[in-house]
């Protein structure tokens, strides 16, 4: 499932319990000698290191590919075909958002799968919107989900299929109100661990030259280039005798650095990259807080609950974790396998093949992780387990289905799955029904830096909770005092305020930044990055002149935006907009054209550009042609409506210019444009 971190809506996302800081302390710690050893010998750690795909590899391990294909992973991402497709197309597809009043339902045509979004009026169909789903995402063991590819910008669609229920509904973060219909963008978070690495547009939030089909070897194993050269080159190496140093096996990192590859997806939340880092960067083998801090609410109470891609930080809390690698490490329990020291700890690749799929994988190898420790030859009972005897029948000695319950998981609906939190079963009585935020801790790293402790306060608010705590809390970590804390602070400070609405102190704080530096801000939000940083401070910049009037100076922090990231569409419809009013209606008329070229059903330019057909070419019917394809595609989109009850106005046709303006303040009451048009034209 994808979690959602664009477009401002809400997440259902739940925490982990306080004991957190606890697993934290016990499972990070400095780089280790061996570690540095690790980080330096693996030749498929070095930046220069190529990828070199999954047909590649499976030239020699046909056999592993054969198998790998079928897990979660192999089937994680794929062409929206019949065979991928886990879901089913009856009478029960279909679903209704009661917030924004659409319908929504899935449909084949030939080959081609499309999700069919329309609003009725009575028995009528007053609207009906189209879209072909390019690829699916999910294996469907638990959920799959669709994505729409538009001249290679990724939105997903707002329908998911939950296999296990076997139902239609929307995904996580479209329900209460937070529809995002077909404009929630994949970003390259969302594909880094959903997907093998893509071909990502610089520049851009969701556009993409090509995206793979589906995780592969490398993104466990790291880049395959130097291995496949040392092969070739007829180097082989005794895997048994010594450890092949041209690519990671996982199974023979120093355990923190297992943890860390896995923990890469399956800790998914609130992530905080490193200066200078992207998502491309993380490599197996290396840790993951040389590239990025992730960070998790706490709450207080209720650690039965536990959110989907948390297993690993789950299993760290389990005393069977803690109590096997801890007495590998103290030299209490003697390694019989110097080249694979945790082989008889409890840990990811314990119970998980990752090249065989858990649906083919017994319960039995399951179990049998528990009984290697948990049982005795010298009792009538082979299994220690302290439970009556019945009870243990009615189980048939499953200790996984008492010790790590199945439930539902918090941040994704109708979906069940394994809690890997290994500890006595608590009777529902026992716990507490009291959940108090008490704000968020790092996972994988003890000691972040307030600088990014504040950056996840403020990721925090803006993409999953709305909670006013946090961002008291991440300027906390903001000062701005000395020159220094600005000059230091300065982006987050400028989002902060951003969020805030505080355009004056943003406005402020650049003219406080160009004293210090003694140069103008626009020259120091230069660089261009995978994360849009100083493209992302030049637009928040952009958006507090534009509201405070000065047009001029929003337009050199839009354009600066555009400049850093012309492939977000956002920066360049701004641009556009703050041209018009700056009168540079050539310039305008040419950035909407070429949004509407990047994408064709970008609402908003499609908008501004008839605006421009109207009101400084008086070409009528481009513009009504304009108005009328971003009202099929959005509805109820303010600013059309409200051009189109214009365009009726100026053609005199009064009576269709107010059903307009009263169908708007009926989906927006407090448009104060519309209001006072109607008194204009006598309600």
């Amino acid at each position: 499932m994808i979690p959602h971190y664009k477009n401002k809506s809400l997440i259902v996302f739940l925490a982990i319990i306080a004991v957190i800081s606890i697993i934290v302390c016990c499972n990070n710690h400095p780089k280790t000698k061996e570690e540095a050893i690790t980080a330096h010998e693996y030749l498929n750690l070095n930046d220069t290191a190529k990828y070199v795909g999954i047909n590649t590899c499976k030239q020699c391990h046909q056999d592993i590919y054969n198998t790998f294909i079928k897990t979660g992973m192999g089937k994680s991402f794929d062409h929206a075909t019949r065979e991928k497709t886990s879901a089913k197309f009856d009478a029960h597809s279909l679903i209704y958002d009661k917030y924004s009043d659409y319908y929504y339902i899935p449909f084949w045509d030939r080959d081609s799968l499309h999700i069919m979004e329309f609003r009725l009026n009575g028995k009528d169909t007053v609207h009906k919107r189209i879209e072909t789903v390019s690829y699916i995402i999910g294996s469907g063991q638990h959920t799959n989900s669709h994505i729409m590819n538009r001249d290679g910008y990724l939105y997903q669609m707002p329908m998911t299929f939950y296999t296990q229920k076997g139902l239609w509904d929307f995904p996580p973060g479209f329900e209460n109100g937070n529809n995002t219909r077909f404009s929630r963008q994949i970003g390259l978070e969302c594909m880094s661990c959903h997907n093998a690495l893509p071909d990502y547009v610089h520049g851009s939030e969701n556009k993409y030259n090509l995206v793979p089909e589906g995780i592969n070897c490398e993104r466990c194993h790291g880049p395959g280039e130097a291995h496949v050269k040392d092969k070739q080159a007829g180097h082989i190496v005794d895997t048994v005798r010594e450890i092949d140093y041209s690519i990671v096996n996982p199974a023979k990192l120093p355990i923190n650095l297992q943890f860390d590859e896995c923990q890469r997806c399956h800790l998914q939340g609130n992530a905080v990259l490193n200066d200078g880092k992207s998502f491309f960067d993380f490599r197996p083998g290396m840790k993951l807080s040389d590239v990025m801090n992730v960070f998790m609410p706490v709450f207080k109470g209720r650690e039965d609950e536990f959110i989907m891609a948390s297993h690993a930080e789950r299993l760290k809390m389990s005393k069977c974790f803690m109590n096997t690698t801890g007495k590998i490490e103290s030299g209490e329990i003697k390694v019989s396998n110097t080249l694979n020291p945790y082989k008889d700890a409890l840990t990811c690749v314990t119970c998980h093949n990752p090249h065989v799929s858990v649906k083919v994988t017994g319960k039995e190898v399951f179990n049998a992780a528990c009984i290697n420790c948990h049982s005795s030859s010298k009792t009538n009972h082979p299994v220690i387990c302290s439970e009556k005897e019945d009870v243990r029948k009615m189980k048939n000695d499953n200790c996984v289905g008492c010790h790590m319950p199945r439930s539902g998981t918090i941040d994704i609906p109708h979906v069940t799955s394994t809690d890997h939190f290994i500890r006595k079963p608590v009777a529902a009585k026992e716990l507490s029904a009291i959940k108090e935020w008490i704000g968020i801790k790092c996972i994988n790293n003890p000691n972040p830096s307030n600088k990014t402790i504040a950056k996840a306060y403020l990721n925090y608010y803006e993409k999953f909770s709305k909670t006013p705590a946090a961002l008291d809390s991440a300027k906390k970590y903001l000062p701005e005092t000395t020159n220094e804390d600005v000059h230091q602070n300065f982006s987050s400070l400028i989002r902060y305020y951003y969020i805030k609405e505080d355009f004056n102190n943003i406005i402020s704080l650049v003219n406080k930044f160009n004293s210090i530096n003694n140069q103008a801000t626009l020259n120091s939000l230069n660089k261009k990055s995978l994360d849009n940083d100083d493209a992302w401070t030049s637009y928040r910049i952009g958006e507090a002149f534009r509201n405070v009037s000065d047009a001029k100076s929003a337009y050199q922090y839009f354009d600066n935006a555009v400049n850093l990231s012309p492939y977000n569409l956002d920066f360049c419809n701004k641009k556009g907009a703050m041209a018009m009013q700056l009168n540079q209606i050539a310039d305008a008329k040419k950035i909407f054209t070429d949004i509407l070229h990047e994408d064709p059903e970008y609402v908003a330019a499609l908008n501004n550009l008839g605006f421009i057909y109207l009101a400084a070419e008086h070409n009528n019917d481009k513009a009504k042609e304009l108005y009328d394809k971003a009202l099929a595609l959005d509805p109820d989109y303010e600013q059309a409506l409200l051009n189109k009850a214009g365009w009726y106005a100026y053609n005199n046709q009064l009576n269709i210019a107010k059903e307009l303006l009263h169908h708007l303040l009926k989906k927006h009451p407090d448009n104060k444009e519309a209001k006072a048009a109607l008194i204009k034209l006598g309600n």
